[in-house]
């Protein structure tokens, strides 16, 4: 029994080596070498890897790698390490006789299931009463709201609240081509710079604004008084 880390560190200081000199010739990293050295194996990433630096490393020091490898197990390495992994037993024709019936069994099962699947998706079909299409024009939403399209070329306008001194809903141009959303949760009041170049759609009801000023809800649309 010997010093691992010891004799190793004391055959490269004989040879006048530092760490950089090894790590040229072995491609050991520093960090390892000195781990080696220091008998501190748990930095390494595995035994596989000590194994194999503690080999390399003692080598090329002109020692016995053998030697050095056989005390690291000697001294670190389990004999439940050591054993080989039992090899796995192949199936008999009896077990591939078992496995195939459960194979089968499992995939009779499945077109079964797959079979009641369609079957009731069917059923559940036939009696199931159709919806009929909603008509446009038709729907009521459940928030009304008022949709402004500009079919016909842009617009300046502004949305308030109640009236024409409520909360501003919106101000801007609507592009053509482009709409602008409002919920219809109480009463909307407008300005339309060019009323012509658009439609409403007022609760599902298309509607043609009949002046810049305007009064929205959900009832309809309708002139707003002018500015006092």
């Amino acid at each position: 029994m010997f010093e691992i880390g010891n004799s190793l560190r004391e055959a490269r200081l004989r040879q006048g080596l530092d760490f950089p000199d090894v790590e040229r010739a072995t491609k050991i990293r520093p960090k390892y070498l000195r781990a080696l050295e220091d008998e501190q194996f748990e930095i390494l990433p595995a035994q596989t890897y000590v194994k194999g630096f503690l080999s390399t490393y003692a080598e090329f020091l002109g020692l016995d790698g053998q030697l050095y490898v056989d005390e690291y197990n000697s001294r670190y390495v389990t004999r439940e390490e050591e054993m080989p992994a039992r090899p796995r037993r192949s199936p008999g024709p009896r077990s591939r006789r078992i496995e195939s019936s459960v194979v089968l069994a499992a995939l009779v099962g499945i077109a079964v299931l797959f079979a009641l699947v369609i079957a009731a998706w069917k059923s559940g079909g036939e009696s199931t009463p159709q919806t009929p299409a909603a008509q446009p024009g038709l729907r009521t939403p459940a928030t009304p709201m008022l949709v402004v399209s500009a079919s016909r070329g842009a617009t300046r306008m502004e949305v308030r609240r109640a009236s024409q001194e409520g909360k501003l809903v919106f101000s801007g141009t609507v592009e053509n081509g482009r709409q602008q959303s409002f919920k219809l949760n109480g009463r909307l009041w407008l300005w339309v710079q060019r009323p012509a170049r658009v439609d409403f759609e007022v609760a599902g009801r298309a509607v043609r604004p009949p002046a810049r000023l305007l009064l929205v809800d959900a009832s309809g649309v309708r002139r707003a008084p002018a500015a006092r």
